[in-house]
Parts: C-alpha cells; structure tokens; sequence
C-alpha cells in the first residue's frame, strides 16, 4: 500500500518511502513510476540526484532500462533543503551516495508536510548495509525491497556483485562494473 493521499486539517501530512534494492533491480524505475503518477496528478515535484552519479546524464536521472526524469544535481544532503521551493514531493536517487546528514534532511521535509521518496542500494558489493539507507528504511512509513534476476541462474537476486578488482566502497558504474546475483551464486562468486 502507497501513503499517497494523507491529509491533515492544516494542509498536507508529509512521509518518507524508501525503494531499495540491489543494482539492476528497478528502483529508479520505480522511482520515475511514482513520478509519472503524482505528475499527473498536478503534484509539484523535486528530484535530486549526488553529483557523483554521472553515469547516463548530468541533469537528469535515467534507469538502466533508459526512463529519465530531470534532475538537480548536490554534493551533500543538506543542499537538498536549499533546492526545496516548497514542491510536495521531493524525490532523491542513489540515496546510498549521499552522507549521514539525508536522514535528518528526510526527515525535517517530511515534518514539513513533503511526501519523501527515497531509492538507492540497500547494500554494497560486500552485502553490508549502505551509507544512510539503513536509517533511512527504519524511519520510513513505507519500504519496498524490489529484487533482480540472478544473471547466473534466474532466481532473485537482492547482490550487487563486482566484477572489477577496485576494493573500495564508492564505485559508480553499470553492467560493465555490476552484475546481479541471489544469495547462492553470490557466495560462490566470492569464493
């Protein structure tokens, strides 16, 4: 069940909704879905993006299936508040990127009446929870963990696999650096 229509006597009750999951898995689509609707819907929305993620295109978030929706770009979660001009909804992709600061700015936004829609990986290429999702997911009234096929044997995957040697956390790419895995074929991945 989607929070999309709470209302209070002085105006619009805000909410925070996580979408997380592993890469490949459709968060970003699902994010945009969200989007489309409450577009439709003559909702004023705000989409946000980490300067880091200049994979498809910098003013823009685009899946890997090719959906886009335009975007502004912040270094630190706390520009996100400086971006807010009052939109009732504001969206953020690859929250796992942003630092510990998102949960607090998620929050204030939601006391302020915005519906929060939150996406990004659950966990890094190690299986370890990432950045501030794990906060994020307790203090959101909705949570939903979308999963990838297993590029290996076609079960669900919830791994983001790396298939390059760079060890550390942070290293943004696609199919050319990621694949999806299920618990099975991950651990034997690792071995």
């Amino acid at each position: 069940m989607f929070l999309e229509q709470f209302t209070k006597e002085n105006g619009q009750q805000g909410w925070i909704e996580v979408i997380c999951g592993s890469m490949f898995s459709g968060k970003t689509e699902e994010l945009i879905r969200r989007l489309r609707r409450a577009e439709f819907a003559k909702q004023t929305i705000l989409l946000v993006k980490p300067g880091i993620d200049d994979r498809y295109a910098t003013e823009a978030v685009v899946s890997h299936q090719g959906q886009s929706w335009e975007a502004k770009r912040v270094a630190e979660a706390k520009e996100i508040q400086e971006e807010w001009n009052g939109q009732q909804i504001v969206a953020i992709d690859e929250a796992q990127f942003f630092d510990a600061a998102l949960v607090q700015v998620c929050n204030d936004l939601a006391n302020n009446g915005v519906r929060v829609i939150v996406a990004g990986l659950d966990m890094d290429f190690k299986g370890l929870p990432f950045g501030p999702m794990p906060q994020l997911m307790a203090i959101a009234e909705e949570v939903s963990k979308v999963h990838a096929v297993c590029v290996h044997c076609g079960k669900l995957a919830q791994f983001s696999h790396r298939t390059v040697a760079q060890t550390q956390q942070v290293l943004v790419g696609a199919v050319e650096k990621y694949q999806p895995l299920c618990r099975s074929c991950y651990q034997k991945a690792l071995l």
